[in-house]
């Protein structure tokens, strides 16, 4: 079977959640392998292997995490004209993307952004145009780079060989061009991150303040989920501009999206349309976002949110 590249997102070991996503991905279309870059790269082998990587290439040297995007670049490169693989697989996060971008000018190759699906013919299912359009795009030329959506695809336990294959790259002038000179560890809560989440419950302008969110916190922390916020919302300061879900914040892609007092705006929809299963509750039956609902509430949020919670709860018990 033909190999397929998967860039390893970890934080000093630990694997992220896409990632194992992504080997899942990969073994619907070829042989698995996982390329893992930077400290903690020997702490990311077990967990790579357990969930069906074959090789999993490891450049661990000090130095490529002295730098920005730039030394994974050059670590993908060296391993593609080493292997030849039918094609790299990258998280769609911010970094994702510009490393794919890079990495196909690199290789003189095409590469496609925010699959949400992956053929066998490594033909990828895109959502375009601000979501209004769902495509299917192939690369013409050279080594296909693809990045994908989180939660595109199942996280499922497949152990294979996990065979460590050392890589050693030099890094060039351009390569150190930009060097990190400091980092700052984010305080997070015990919520699932938001481009990950399996479930994210979001709130827009019908909420009304920033006090008014805990009924949607409440809700999320009942059903285990992330808490995501309409532009609107993020805009007037009743939420933090890091939750915001739509095409100038997160694209999320959860197995269920609760929107809360959100009118359905292109470009929030745009965010949030991939997801799997849409309940929309909103008191104006008239509001777009109705049109991508799977389940609809018409209804005020403050009253039915709170006894939504209070239900999930009984049923906890």
């Amino acid at each position: 079977m033909a190999e397929i590249l998967v860039l390893a997102d970890h934080a000093d070991g630990v694997v992220k959640k896409v990632t194992l996503e992504l080997l899942t991905l990969a073994r619907s279309v070829g042989e698995a392998s996982a390329v893992v870059v930077g400290a903690g790269a020997d702490k990311a082998v077990a967990t790579l292997a357990e969930h069906g990587a074959v090789k999993v290439y490891v450049a661990d040297a000090t130095e490529l995490d002295g730098y920005l995007v730039a030394p994974k670049v050059a670590v993908l490169a060296q391993i593609v004209g080493d292997v030849a693989p039918a094609a790299v697989l990258i998280a769609s996060s911010a970094e994702g993307k510009e490393v794919a971008g890079r990495l196909a000018v690199r290789l003189d190759s095409g590469v496609i952004t925010d699959a949400v699906g992956l053929a066998a013919d490594l033909s990828a299912t895109q959502s375009v145009f601000g979501g209004g359009v769902i495509v299917t795009s192939k690369v013409a030329t050279g080594t296909p780079v693809i990045t994908v959506r989180p939660n595109s695809a199942p996280v499922e336990v497949a152990p294979a060989s996990g065979e460590v294959v050392a890589v050693t790259v030099a890094l060039s002038d351009a390569d150190k061009a930009a060097k990190v000179t400091g980092s700052v560890e984010q305080a997070r809560d015990a919520r699932p991150d938001l481009a990950e989440a399996a479930i994210v419950v979001s709130g827009g302008r019908g909420v009304g303040s920033a006090d008014n969110f805990t009924i949607i916190e409440a809700l999320a922390d009942t059903l285990g989920a992330a808490v995501g916020a309409s532009r609107a919302a993020t805009d007037a300061g009743w939420y933090p501009h890091q939750f915001q879900v739509g095409q100038t914040g997160k694209t999320v892609s959860p197995q269920l999206y609760i929107a809360n007092g959100i009118s359905g705006a292109i470009q929030h929809r745009a965010g949030m349309q991939t997801s799997k299963t849409i309940v929309v509750v909103n008191k104006d039956p008239e509001a777009p976002i109705f049109e991508l609902a799977d389940y609809g509430i018409v209804g005020d949020l403050f009253t039915v949110v709170p006894q939504l919670t209070e239900e999930i709860q009984k049923r906890k018990a």
